[in-house]
């Protein structure tokens, strides 16, 4: 899905995150969030309850949504030897979103906890 970065700051003005206007349905939660070359530029993360903002503010916000800035996790996957081995240079190059969507769905896995 196509969105954009609302906000250079989350909740609360929280720095870790950005604000996303990204449709974000339940289980999307840990999906990456790519820019429009197709680095991973956050994880999604949370998304802001309509009823409590409805609540608190009487208007119903549509889309707010946050992620986890992926400088915040790049440190830490370079601190793993084997993943940092594996980690590539940002792409430089423009892409269509479709070349975009194929490049991160080729990326990305399901991780089942038992």
């Amino acid at each position: 899905a196509k969105g954009e970065i609302a906000s250079l700051a989350g909740a609360a003005d929280d720095p870790r995150y950005f604000q996303i206007s990204v449709p974000v349905q339940p289980g999307n939660s840990g999906g990456a969030l790519v820019d429009e070359r197709g680095n991973v530029v956050g994880i999604v993360s949370a998304k802001l309850s309509a009823k409590a903002a409805l609540d608190a503010t009487g208007q119903l916000p549509e889309n707010v949504n946050y992620a986890v800035k992926s400088s915040l996790l790049l440190s830490f996957l370079e601190s793993v030897p084997d993943v940092a081995a594996k980690l590539k240079e940002p792409n430089t190059k423009d892409e269509s979103f479709e070349e975009v969507v194929k490049s991160a769905q080729a990326a990305a896995v399901l991780v089942l906890v038992y």
